[in-house]
């Protein structure tokens, strides 16, 4: 097994499985800035170095995270202002203050775009509090489950602001819209008995210790399985949610015609009629332009 710290998070690797836990129980584990850029900096090294099959982001303490720290952030990022006292300056940062601010929250929303464009699947394991930026990070994986304590609350709302790192364009394609809108205008928590029953989570456990053992069982389940079928069912389903069922069907044939491999087809057979392990190929790493 691998281990690596980082400020926010405890990354691990053992027998194909990525765990990356966020590591702050004591603040809650709040977004701060380092946040942003270490989650796409190890979910992109694993996928491009091909590091793991399957990644589960866990957390620590009494709830998965409060979401963002403001705190941690100067007020040129959340607000206009932060010039001094140069009136020249001041006008010149208040006419910059907007695209200052779009050029930060696309920063940040691309931080959890990493979870949805990794080759990857991303499991997320949710126990007490998801709150505000926790539901921006968890809609963005390919599952989530919690256990009975855990809650998920649009909490922008309740400060004044909306949304925006990613929450209602991956939430309204998860659960039916009008839930969706009830949560989003009145902030109100919604537990874990009502995410499961419309479909925001895949399971609840009755606790975290019972969470991560679940969780893992199907990490493995999912690594057994050949890892370039698994990759290419993330990249259809990822495709098929976001085009019309004709574009799907025509992606999926044409994908099918250059990816689909016989050999491992045939190794998946033989594999499970022997009952044992499949021999798969792994993911290839990704190549930059220039690289050796």
């Amino acid at each position: 097994m691998t281990t690596t710290n980082t400020e926010c998070f405890e990354v691990s690797i053992e027998n194909r499985i990525a765990h990356i836990k966020l590591n702050r129980p004591e603040k809650r584990n709040a977004m701060i800035r380092s946040f942003w850029s270490e989650l796409p900096g190890i979910i992109n090294k694993i996928d491009t170095e091909a590091e793991a099959r399957v990644i589960v982001i866990s957390s620590t303490g009494p709830h998965f995270t409060s979401g963002l720290d403001v705190s941690s952030f100067g007020g040129s990022e959340i607000s206009p202002g932060g010039a001094g006292d140069d009136e020249n300056a001041k006008r010149k940062a208040k006419l910059t203050a907007g695209q200052a601010f779009y050029n930060n929250v696309l920063g940040m929303q691309d931080s959890f775009s990493a979870l949805e464009n990794c080759r990857i699947p991303v499991l997320a394991a949710i126990q007490g509090g998801c709150i505000g930026g926790g539901v921006d990070l968890t809609t963005a994986c390919d599952m989530r489950y919690c256990t009975e304590d855990a809650f998920f609350t649009i909490y922008e709302t309740k400060i004044g602001m909306t949304a925006d790192v990613g929450t209602f364009p991956r939430i309204v394609k998860i659960i039916p819209e009008g839930i969706v809108r009830e949560l989003a205008y009145t902030g109100r928590r919604i537990h874990a008995a009502e995410a499961k029953e419309v479909g925001l989570v895949n399971r609840v456990f009755a606790d975290q210790a019972a969470m991560l053992d679940g969780v893992m069982e199907i990490a493995r389940e999912i690594a057994a399985n050949a890892p370039l079928a698994v990759s290419g069912c993330k990249r259809l389903i990822n495709y098929s949610r976001d085009h019309t069922t004709a574009d799907a069907l025509d992606y999926i044939a044409i994908w099918n015609a250059s990816m689909l491999q016989t050999s491992e087809i045939m190794e998946a057979m033989t594999a499970n009629a022997e009952k044992r392990e499949g021999d798969f190929a792994e993911l290839p790493p990704k190549r930059s332009l220039g690289a050796a």
